[in-house]
Parts: C-alpha cells; sequence; structure tokens
C-alpha cells in the first residue's frame, strides 16, 4: 500500500541557515516566528555554521531539525561542502538566509538545486557600514541568486536598494516581531541573579544583550559605567551592570572592569538560555553597537518593559523615541551615553514612565502574529500560494 499522502502534498519545508544558535537572540526569535507559522503548509529545517551554544532542545521539541556543520574558526571552506551536503539530503523548497554571514550559502543553494532562495537583513557588520569593499562586491555579485530579500528597517531597505542594487519589487520591509507574553515586565522584586554580592534590594543594574564584538561595542559602555561609578554622585554606587552574550570583545570587558576594581559590581555570564529572567533583572536596556541593527535585541528589551538607551544608527532610530521610550546617543560616545545611563539611574520614575510606554509600543506595533503574517506572505509569493510577479526579478 502507498503512502496516505504523496511527496508534493506533505507540507514545505523551509531550511533556516544561521550562523549559530545562541539563546541570546538567534534561537528565541527565530523559534518564536516557526511558532507562529502554520505548520500545515510549512515544516522547517535549521542548519548552523557554528555550535557557539548547544541549547537547542526548545527548538526541536517542536520538531524542528537542527543540522551543525561545526564550522572551524578562521577560514574552512570544507564547511560548504558539508552544507551542500546537508541541502542535497533534505531537499528544501526554500531557504532562508540572515545577514551578511549567510549569503555564501545562497550559492551553496543553488547548486544543491534550492528553487526558491530568501535573505533576510537584520543588521550591518561593522565592515558594510564603513565601506567594507570587498563585502560589498560579494552582496552585489550574489543578488541575482537571491529571489526576495527581507529588511528588518526602512534604513536597511533603502540601503538594500540603492547600495546593493536590489529591486525595490523584490524588498520587503517587515519589522521584527517580539513574544510580548514570554517578554514581560517583572512582577515583584527583581530577582537575585549573579553571583554572590552582584545584587542588592537598591540596586540598578543597567544591561545589554547580544554578541559581544567590535559591532555590538560593549566596551564603550563598559567605560561609560566605570565613569559613572568613579563620580561622588550618591545614586550612582547603586550601579550594576549586566552584558548577557559571549563573543572576542568580553575578555576586553573584563579586563576594563578588573583594571578599575569593579568587577565585583558587572556580571558578564555569556550566553545564557534564560535571557527573558535576565531582562527582567534589569533596571535600564543600552545597546551601544556602532554600526549594526540589533532590532531584536531592543524589542525584547522593550516588552520586557525597559526604557533603551540606544546608539543613533539604523533601524534603532525607528524603535526607540527620545524622551518618549528612550534616549538616544551619537555613537561611540561615552561622554553621553554615561549622561543618559545617569538620568535614568537618579530619575527612577522617568525609567518607569519610559518602559511602560516601550512595552505599549512593542504590542501595538511588533507583535509575533503581525511579523509571521509578513513573512508568510513572502513565502506564499513564492511558493505558489499567491502570484509571485511582484516578488521575482533579477538584479
Amino acid at each position: 500500500m502507498g503512502s496516505l499522502f504523496e511527496p508534493d502534498e506533505r507540507p514545505r519545508l523551509v531550511v533556516h541557515v544561521v550562523d549559530a544558535l545562541d539563546a541570546a537572540l538567534t534561537e528565541t526569535s527565530l523559534l518564536n516566528l516557526i511558532r507562529h507559522l502554520p505548520p500545515e503548509r510549512y515544516r522547517h529545517a535549521i542548519v548552523c555554521m557554528h555550535d557557539r551554544f548547544g541549547h537547542q532542545g526548545d527548538v526541536r521539541e517542536h520538531g524542528v531539525e537542527v543540522v551543525n556543520l561545526h564550522k572551524r574558526s578562521g577560514s574552512d571552506p570544507l564547511h560548504y561542502v558539508r552544507m551542500f551536503g546537508v541541502l542535497r539530503a533534505l531537499r528544501p523548497d526554500l531557504i532562508h538566509t540572515r545577514d551578511g554571514a549567510g549569503l555564501p550559502a545562497q550559492v551553496v543553494a543553488a547548486l544543491a538545486g534550492v528553487k526558491l532562495r530568501v535573505h533576510a537583513e537584520d543588521g550591518r557588520r561593522t565592515a558594510d557600514a564603513r565601506g567594507g569593499v570587498g563585502k560589498r562586491l560579494l552582496r552585489r555579485l550574489l543578488c541575482p541568486l537571491v529571489d526576495h530579500y527581507i529588511a528588518a528597517s526602512s534604513d536597511l531597505e533603502e540601503w538594500l536598494v540603492e547600495s546593493m542594487g536590489a529591486e525595490p519589487a523584490r524588498v520587503s520591509q517587515i519589522a521584527s516581531g517580539v513574544d510580548s507574553v514570554q517578554f514581560h515586565p517583572r512582577l515583584g522584586p527583581s530577582a537575585a541573579v549573579g553571583p554572590p554580592g552582584f545584587m542588592h534590594d537598591a540596586a540598578f543594574v543597567v544591561g545589554s544583550v547580544g554578541r559581544m564584538d567590535a559591532a555590538g561595542n560593549h566596551t564603550t559602555l563598559v567605560e561609560a559605567f566605570l565613569r559613572l561609578i568613579a563620580s561622588p554622585h550618591p545614586a550612582h554606587q547603586r550601579l550594576r551592570l549586566l552584558l548577557v552574550g559571549d563573543g572576542p570583545e568580553r575578555a576586553e570587558c573584563q579586563a576594563l572592569l578588573h583594571r578599575a576594581g569593579a568587577a565585583a559590581r558587572a556580571w558578564l555570564p555569556g550566553a545564557r538560555a534564560d535571557v527573558p529572567q535576565l531582562l527582567r533583572a534589569m533596571d535600564l536596556f543600552v545597546l551601544p553597537a556602532r554600526a549594526e541593527d540589533r532590532s531584536s535585541a531592543i524589542l525584547q528589551a522593550m516588552a520586557t518593559g525597559l526604557p533603551v538607551v540606544a546608539a543613533a544608527v539604523g533601524g534603532n532610530t525607528e524603535l526607540v523615541h527620545p524622551g518618549f521610550t528612550g534616549i538616544l546617543v551619537p555613537p561611540m560616545s561615552t561622554e553621553l551615553l554615561a549622561a543618559a545611563i545617569a538620568d535614568y539611574c537618579r530619575i527612577p520614575d522617568m525609567a518607569a514612565r519610559h518602559g511602560a510606554r516601550a512595552r505599549s509600543q512593542v504590542i501595538a506595533r511588533h507583535s509575533m502574529p503581525a511579523m509571521a503574517r509578513d513573512v508568510l506572505a513572502v513565502y506564499d509569493a513564492l511558493t505558489g500560494g499567491e502570484a509571485p510577479g511582484s516578488v521575482r526579478g533579477g538584479c
């Protein structure tokens, strides 16, 4: 007896290619997207280039296959060979890559016979923002392979069209979404997180979540923190610093804190699976990234009811409304970043007002169902659920 339903009647398979499933951002946002897409129409697999953080249980519990390519640090061209084999075995209907690190996978997917290819830009790395010729050229060369782009902000949409040469009809701006049930304000006193002596009842916790690399610019945040605790203002002695994430700048940030004798006032736990709980331990969220949109991190913080201080770059300017939900500061300005943090530390009522407005904004404009609906429309247009003429075409 044959199968009850033929292969072409199964839900279409989407393969998501990510750099790594680090629980701080990628796993949470991707899993939430998958949860909100109709399982009777699309099933999912995730291909990770790095196994930087092994917390993948929640993803697999939802029936999503996870394949690790175990890419070595530095140059490892063989991982593309492994990716080719994985894609040939999975035979996806559509591949969905993200950011610059995922673009080469578009080439591998084309060679492996994947017919439909989507690429999302959630943020620009430092090299792109500074005008890295090699990376810009690579993006332009790969443009014809991408059937449709998803841009997380109008800034990125304009950049894809004006600088990368993508046709406007092949670019959709889809704002990142966040699960406002999973990310919610704390319901009582702040939890006692961190090592002994880190937290106390009057602590004002300044925090950030994200990959600690050059684009993240966490050293500027550490320097601003050190400037504040060295000042004579009594309110500044309440300050504590919580940096969640891993990366090459983590050791440098730890060294700065140790040299200043401030290590006991900071906690850098690395990549964590309990990001919602750690956000609820914060009083202020800071995103000092100098050249990249990291809208998922900001939205998660806003949903948690935190005011946000962010560098005035990219999509940050669309999410953070100065004087209403947070403060925008010039990138790389330690002095102005410290001043913004000081304002919230000294005026707790302002922090509470801005945090409440931030959560209201997220619920109204950045829900996961809305994001999933827009991504679903892109998938449907490409796979034939709707007429694809408006989203297909060459560069």
